[in-house]
């Protein structure tokens, strides 16, 4: 190993934010509901890009009736109860109370909210991590809305439908977040506790509110594509 001297300030910066990372521990929750065909995938390239990182997915079932749950049991017996954790519900509750539920049972240092129909590609993940260690950030959220931004699998009326969505909550809100509708982000714990205790919000709308609420509150929030 190089003597610390020997090591120039760029190096010891980076080994630095590596010890950083691997210190601290990131929850993962997924709302799943009939993704049978797509979990698997989604596990396998979550382990694929976060090997640098400790992390533990969360994976909140609404009673699916496709056999999602024990293609989840598999994968638990692959990479471990510890790594992913099932936390199952009878049906459809609603995807606010879904991170919710997920938030419950999580141990990490940070929250990572996404979905599980591989709209969002987990080797950003690492990308969110390292933006919230640069800025100090308490939210970094995905955006479908600046360069190299998007979404995969969408077609063009989903597209739309968010898309008018997230213009008329600017217009109306006007929250300093360009993407209000989105399921992909990174909260430092403490946020995500504080403004979930303040939603009301049970469906997709709670994607809306807990970004706005933050943005009233004050919390630093910044974006990534």
């Amino acid at each position: 190993m190089a003597k610390l001297e020997e090591i120039d300030t760029e190096e010891y910066e980076k080994i630095i934010a590596a010890n950083q990372m691997k210190r601290k521990k990131y929850s993962i929750i997924i709302p799943t509901y009939n993704e049978r065909l797509n979990i698997a995938l989604v596990i396998y390239l979550i382990f694929k890009h976060l090997q640098e990182f400790e992390f533990e997915v969360i994976i909140v079932d609404d009673g699916s009736p496709d056999g999602t749950q024990e293609i989840i049991k598999q994968l638990q017996n692959i990479y471990g109860e510890d790594h992913i954790l099932l936390r199952a519900r009878p049906k459809k509750l609603g995807l606010g109370t879904a991170y919710v539920h997920g938030f419950n049972h999580a141990s990490g240092d940070y929250i990572i909210i996404m979905d599980a129909d591989l709209s969002h590609h987990p080797k950003y993940l690492p990308s969110f991590i390292r933006k919230q260690m640069e800025t100090s950030a308490s939210i970094v959220t995905g955006t479908r809305y600046v360069r190299d931004g998007g979404v995969h699998g969408w077609n063009l009326m989903r597209k739309l439908t968010s898309r008018g969505a997230n213009v008329l909550a600017q217009t109306l809100l006007w929250p300093g977040v360009s993407d209000l509708t989105g399921s992909f982000r990174l909260y430092e714990r403490s946020a995500f506790e504080d403004v979930i205790s303040s939603c009301v919000s049970k469906g997709y709308v709670f994607q809306m509110e807990i970004i706005v609420r933050a943005s009233r509150k004050g919390y630093h929030i910044e974006e990534a594509g």
